[in-house]
């Protein structure tokens, strides 16, 4: 069976090359340089079949043709994404090269927080010490938190994704790329809506519907609102709690006033919330030596446990070669209850509450210049428990709570006269959060404090892990030369200042050696260890002067290609978690991490295909990598890695027809990895950077046949396959995806222009594969794993005015 799957995926796979192959036969017609943007194409579908090939983007904060653009861009109008399933942020790597979206991040457990990597850089760990690696943007605002990328495509006019390193225009923690997403804005002077609703397998029941309001002759208001309830699809053995429900809901509001042509401004609300069971880990495997599981086992009867425990000398092993014992109170292998049921007995959840405010105001000085300025206010609030070994024993289990607000301003002054243009501009962020994370373990005992604030005592309220501020001011400009017909020559920089400040409460676990010079944090011992209160907040500051550079010629209306030099980095912070304080530097800080990037690409768009390719090399230095101290992890700036890759996209629209390909080939290379004293490494040369696969590759077909009378019948399949994918740094078979393919088919019936029904089967040969894993062998002992939803169906109802 195993070897048929493995034939079928080849065979799959060679279709998505013929797709390719069959796309970049040239056409005897050339396309027509009219553009239409991505919002106009969304607010009418029947845009998409006048001139489906051109697509507005702001890659470069300007208005510009995909085709123009010197950068690799995956753009997705708000048709496209419907049409081919994509429902959430997390949804887009299934039709984005070298783009891997996981939900639940490894220590969150939390369903809203996300862990983002574009061409194999990113951040696993979604804490908010951590910035993320890949910027998400909503409408023009950066999202800070790793809660909160999680994003339901609701009123949405369309998406870009943006590969390689973003520093110049977006700024800090764009090293890997950027994720822009963009909402409906009102139509001024236009009555609409539109609507639908979806019923579906596991109890799914989802509904959004959006209003346009016309205010008056210069402003209009827009509102839409949506759900999403579905059953999970792993099932607690304990309690029958069903893990990986959707329980979700959301509203947004928004206002638009042109008093002039000049001028304009765009308000906008939006609020989302997450009430659910958790994230859906099952157990992958236990190491029956490792300390935490052995004395978490009973013992006698349980071969590979430590019987009994000394501290000072270490563990003792059993014998060897005895047979498991299939007991709920073992430490072993035989706690493996399969793909979607869960054996743990800890409280889980999954909440998130996430709302903002946003203010874009645009206006036109003269035919040369123009001002833009963003404000926006964000506030979020998230809590994930997890069971993280999945078992009835008690070896680990995370509780992340966390509460963060932040500001941003934004002001941009756009020039373009003759044969130049440029944008310079000014950015302010300032965040703060307050971060409680617990983590009980089997031994040593837990302090009375840990054990009152588990169990919801007095004392829960009272301690405040870390609080944790950051404030950013940056410069910027790029500008544009076209010195003659075809070429453009451009360049920006950007200065960047990070000011970062840690203040905690770090309850240690385990017995440590206190540092002797000054200042020393206050101690207060309590049984299992001593409490750390830092009085006194650790400030650090980052600066960083990042910059880009192009070259882009366009040998027609329809074919350009171009050379890019870009160079980026992800702020560094401190480390927050501790078991057995390091002497003399606690907190441990760390560093940057910067990414200098080189790419080369060709953009064509001839007759009705569109095909867009692009290589580069990426050189990534002082990765900000995971070691075990202990049981905890913390990050240190010890790695160098090189990563080299292929991607390529295609479209074709014609009579009909419509096909979309992707695909994207990947080769990194860990060069180096420092030792760091006191802590081990969790990787070495050799292994496999976390979440880079070495080929991705989408395809998706559909036919629109015409049944007359206004009516059309579009059936549709699409098809996607990931090769082999790591989760954490470091090789664990266990928690290793091999390579998967998913399809999905859907057949849509268009009564009218107002009314469509649409039915679908995602992961319609029902595939197994892993979307997340994590493990700590050597200590805790534990592995576990999460699976994507089995083969599932739905059906549609949908309408418009």
């Amino acid at each position: 069976m195993a070897e048929g799957l493995r034939r079928s995926r080849a065979r799959l796979f060679c279709g998505v090359a013929g797709v390719f192959a069959s796309l970049a036969l040239p056409s005897a017609a050339w396309s027509q340089d009219t553009a239409a943007s991505a919002a106009d194409v969304a607010a009418d579908p029947q845009a998409r079949d006048a001139n489906p090939q051109e697509i507005v983007v702001t890659a470069r904060r300007r208005n510009e043709r995909l085709q123009d653009t010197p950068v690799a861009v995956s753009a997705f109008t708000a048709q496209v994404l419907e049409d081919r399933q994509i429902q959430q942020t997390q949804d887009l790597e299934r039709v984005t090269p070298s783009l891997q979206f996981k939900p639940a991040g490894q220590l969150s457990g939390n369903n809203a927080s996300s862990v983002v990597f574009i061409r194999g850089v990113g951040q696993v760990d979604p804490t908010a010490a951590v910035d993320p690696g890949v910027g998400i943007y909503l409408d023009e605002v950066y999202l800070g938190r790793a809660v909160g990328g999680a994003i339901d495509f609701g009123d949405i006019a369309g998406v870009e994704v943006l590969r390689g390193p973003q520093g110049t225009l977006f700024g800090r923690n764009t090293i890997g790329g950027a994720i822009l997403v963009r909402t409906q804005q009102p139509i001024i002077g236009e009555w609409s809506g539109r609507g639908r609703l979806r019923v579906g397998a596991d109890s799914l029941r989802e509904g959004f519907a959006a209003l346009n309001i016309p205010i008056a002759s210069t402003m209009a208001a827009r509102v839409s609102a949506g759900f999403r309830k579905r059953d999970g699809y792993v099932i607690r053995d304990f309690d029958g709690l069903d893990l990986g429900d959707d329980n979700s809901r959301q509203f947004n509001a928004a206002l638009k006033w042109e008093p002039s042509p000049a001028f304009d401004l765009f308000l906008r609300g939006d609020y989302s919330k997450r009430k659910e069971n958790g994230a859906p880990f099952v157990f992958a495997g236990i190491n029956e030596q490792a300390p935490v599981a052995a004395i978490a086992s009973v013992g006698a009867g349980c071969p590979g446990a430590t019987i009994p425990f000394a501290p000072a000398a270490g563990p003792r092993r059993g014998p060897p070669n005895v047979p498991m014992i299939d007991d709920d109170r073992c430490a072993n292998d035989l706690q493996e209850r399969g793909p979607f049921r869960n054996g743990g007995n800890a409280p889980v959840r999954s909440d998130s509450e996430v709302w903002g405010l946003a203010a874009t105001a645009n206006y036109r000085l003269s035919d040369v210049a123009a001002i833009k300025l963003i404000s926006a206010y964000r506030n979020t609030q998230s809590r994930g428990i997890r069971d993280a070994d999945n078992t009835p024993l008690t070896l680990i289990t995370t509780d992340v709570a966390a509460q963060s607000k932040q500001f941003s301003q934004e002001a941009q002054l756009d020039l373009e006269s003759g044969i130049w243009s440029a944008i310079f501009g000014a950015y302010y962020f300032n965040e703060k959060t307050d971060e409680r994370a617990t983590v009980p373990l089997a031994f040593p005992p837990a302090p009375p404090v840990i054990a009152s604030i588990l169990a919801g005592g007095p004392g829960s309220r009272d301690l405040q892990l870390s609080n944790l501020k950051t404030e950013s001011l940056a410069g910027f400009g790029q500008v544009s030369v076209k010195p003659t017909d075809g070429l453009e020559i451009s360049g920006g920089l950007r200065y960047t200042t990070d000011r970062k400040r840690y203040q905690g409460t770090v309850l240690n676990l385990f017995p440590a050696t206190l540092p002797d010079p000054d200042p020393l944090p206050t101690l207060a011992t309590s049984e299992g260890g001593p409490l750390f209160i830092f009085d006194e907040p650790f400030k650090r500051k980052f600066n960083a002067l990042t910059g880009s550079a192009s070259i882009q010629y366009r040998w027609s209306p329809n074919i350009s290609t171009y050379a890019s030099w870009a160079r980026s980095f992800k702020s560094g912070g401190f480390n927050t978690r501790y078991n057995a304080a390091p002497a003399g530097n606690l907190p441990v800080p760390f560093d940057e991490e910067k990414v200098t990037s080189y790419e080369v690409g060709v953009k064509t768009n001839v007759g009705p295909v569109r095909f867009n390719v692009a290589a580069y090399q990426a050189n990534y230095d002082d990765i900000q990598l995971i070691f075990r101290q202990g049981v905890v992890p913390l990050l240190f700036n010890a790695g160098k890695a090189r990563i080299r890759g292929f991607e390529a996209e295609a479209s074709y629209r014609a009579g009909g027809l419509s096909v979309d390909a992707g695909l994207s080939l990947l080769y990194d290379k860990i060069r180096s990895v420092t030792q760091v004293p006191g802590a081990t490494a969790t990787v070495a040369p050799g292994d496999d950077l976390p979440l880079t696969p070495d080929t991705q590759a989408n395809f998706g077909v559909a036919y629109d046949f015409d049944l007359g009378s206004g009516r059309m019948l579009t059936p549709r399949f699409d098809g996607s396959f990931t090769s082999k994918t790591t989760f954490i740094t470091g090789s664990i078979p266990l928690i290793e995806e091999d390579g998967y393919f998913v399809g999905n088919g859907s057949v849509t019936l268009r009564l009218s222009e107002r009314l469509d029904i649409a039915a679908g089967v995602q992961n319609i040969f029902d595939e197994r594969y892993l979307i997340q894993g994590n493990a700590s062998l050597a200590t805790l002992g534990y592995a576990e794993r999460m699976y994507a939803r089995p083969r599932n169906w739905y059906l549609q109802l949908s309408g418009r005015f």
